[in-house]
């Protein structure tokens, strides 16, 4: 019971990332958001979750895990609520950013519940293995619930479907789960807001560059800007007393090795759950529903794939896995890049996405073992954290790049594309071309293809970075292996 209610909060807090996704359109018609201005819904979310959950994993250590679980998710139940009711772009954003502090604080708690809940060996291992299922699954859970309430009620019960089911997380939490032992200390806030303030400013950056090109003064503003605020963000890290990134664990090869791959591979998942929900409504035609049932299929992989590396990395040790996971899931994005306009979801989509997605299950939960491999018990938070942040900074400095992918390639495409149309439309369809400049289809289509495509080129090259990462970084040592078995190591952690 432990264990569900401590899973639940994570696929709650995983799946808001991608719920959203599927109802974008309807969000976009609704609110009057632009297309590349519609990457904020994710990225408000994703870049308050990954840049305060060092913070949350701090603060869970020194005021109690269970009790701070309890509070991130009562404020992501009370963000959900304001979410929903939004009436303007400004206030959706705001929202979207709140439960991204609700999830900071709930999320690494949660996966610093599962160290302290269950003894290391067999037994955590299948934590892990349910909690990475989760963690990984979450995504396509995420698309199919979107459209089943789009589809049937609209757009703003995906996100307030979160508050009934926070409500029993919060309720059943003190019945199954023990406080925690608080640890002294004290709460790195300036580390916390140099290092989201860094990050908001560098993915504003990209996606300013999609909208207005890299020559744009405010573009180049906001990279010179995050870079500022970064170097301050590690320069108040090497001087506190207890910084919210500890950055003696970036010494261990491994664990560094370990945020490297997931910084790339978030990046990638990201990128493949926004491009393709806009590719198989907006160009196939899906309803919500439909698409939604369309990504079913990721989630069952997924499962397939951390099954497999759970079972067997007591004998082979995570290296094997974090290696040909990265290989899968590249393939997969590479097989993407030759979506057309002509293509079929049997024939173009299905086969590449279930390869892509037996490679993450594999990945997750290799990389949530590493990560927590020889950490010390006053360190958890933290180190659970940092997996969690490079998650979500990665999926939300990725999709901003690939979001700059798109945009540049859209818009040499639709250069192509006007012509053609002018040649062939009506009057009244020039007019509204000259009122709005959006292509109808079938030009769009054209130019939303051309887009996605150059966006699954840039993630295939993520994942080929995350191979060659596991190849050349990755250790794995004897006491690894047996630590897996549940065997005893001198001075083990």
């Amino acid at each position: 019971m432990a264990l569900l209610v401590i899973a639940s909060c994570q696929l709650m807090v995983v799946l808001d990332i991608t719920i959203v996704n599927i109802a974008l359109p309807d969000i976009q018609r609704s609110l009057d958001f632009s297309t590349t201005s519609l990457a904020w819904v994710v990225n408000a979310y994703t870049l308050t979750f990954g840049g305060l959950l060092l913070l949350g994993g701090r603060v869970g250590d020194i005021l109690g895990r269970r009790r701070v679980f309890i509070f991130g998710v009562l404020l992501f139940v009370l963000a959900s609520l304001l979410g929903g009711l939004a009436q303007n772009e400004a206030q959706l954003l705001a929202a979207r950013a709140l439960q991204g502090v609700g999830g900071a604080i709930a999320s690494p708690t949660a996966l610093s519940l599962v160290s302290t809940t269950f003894q290391e060996g067999p037994e955590r291992n299948r934590a892990f293995g349910v909690f990475a299922a989760v963690s990984a699954g979450g995504g396509a859970i995420g698309l199919l619930a979107g459209g089943i309430l789009v589809e049937y009620l609209n757009w703003r019960w995906v996100l307030f479907v979160n508050v009934p089911i926070g409500l029993l997380i919060a309720v059943a939490t003190p019945r199954y789960i023990k406080e925690s032992e608080r640890h002294p200390g004290h709460f790195d806030i300036l580390g916390a807001l140099t290092s989201t303030v860094g990050m908001v400013l560098l993915v504003y950056g990209f996606i300013r560059a999609a909208q207005e090109g890299w020559r744009d003064t405010l573009t180049i503003a906001s990279f010179v800007a995050a870079v500022v605020v970064l170097a301050v963000f590690i320069l108040v890290e090497r001087r506190s007393r207890q910084p919210i990134t500890p950055l003696h664990m970036f010494a261990d090869r491994n664990r560094a090795g370990t945020y490297g791959i997931m910084l790339c591979l978030a990046a990638a998942i990201f990128g493949m759950f926004f491009f393709l929900t806009l590719f198989v409504q907006n160009v196939l035609g899906f309803s919500p529903l439909a698409a939604g049932f369309a990504f079913l299929p990721v989630s069952a992989v997924i499962a397939v794939g951390a099954g497999l590396a759970s079972r067997f990395l007591p004998t082979y040790g995570p290296k094997p896995f974090m290696v040909v996971g990265a290989i899968l899931a590249a393939g997969g994005l590479s097989w993407l890049t030759l979506t057309d306009v002509d293509s079929t979801y049997a024939g173009s989509v299905l086969g590449p996405m279930l390869v892509f997605s037996l490679g993450m299950g594999m990945e997750f939960v290799s990389l949530t073992l590493m990560a927590l491999s020889n950490v010390s018990p006053l360190e958890t938070g933290a180190a659970s954290g940092l997996l969690n942040a490079t998650q979500q900074v990665g999926g939300s400095l990725g999709l901003s790049i690939l979001v700059t992918m798109y945009g540049t390639a859209s818009r040499n495409e639709a250069e192509k594309q006007i012509p053609d149309f002018l040649a062939q439309a009506t009057p009244v369809e020039r007019l509204n071309f000259r009122r709005t400049g959006q292509l109808p289809a079938p030009w769009s289509d054209e130019v939303l293809t051309a887009g996605v495509s150059a966006a699954f080129v840039m993630a295939a090259i993520f994942t080929v970075l995350a191979a060659l990462i596991a190849i050349i970084v990755i250790q794995v040592r004897p006491s690894d292996l047996e630590r897996l078995k549940g065997g005893t190591v001198p001075g083990g952690g």
